[in-house]
């Protein structure tokens, strides 16, 4: 049992496939542009860090006071 489509519902499928495409390319893009403040918060959280790290090593932060009381 095969079913056939006439012209109209061929058309309505590919509406659907076309909204659904440009659905998803929307998705895409709002993904790419969270990925990039999801990239660019991660380089500021480890770019702290290191500036952390650097004081507290470096003699100049809580490290340096820890060893002056102690």
């Amino acid at each position: 049992m095969s079913r056939r489509y006439t012209k109209a519902d061929l058309e309505q499928i590919v509406s659907m496939q076309y909204q659904n495409l440009n659905a998803i390319h929307d998705l895409l893009s709002i993904m790419r542009h969270q990925n990039e403040l999801i990239t660019n918060a991660n380089k500021k959280l480890s770019d702290e860090i290191k500036g952390v790290k650097e004081k507290l090593y470096s003699g100049k932060g809580l490290g340096a006071s820890l060893r002056k009381k102690g």
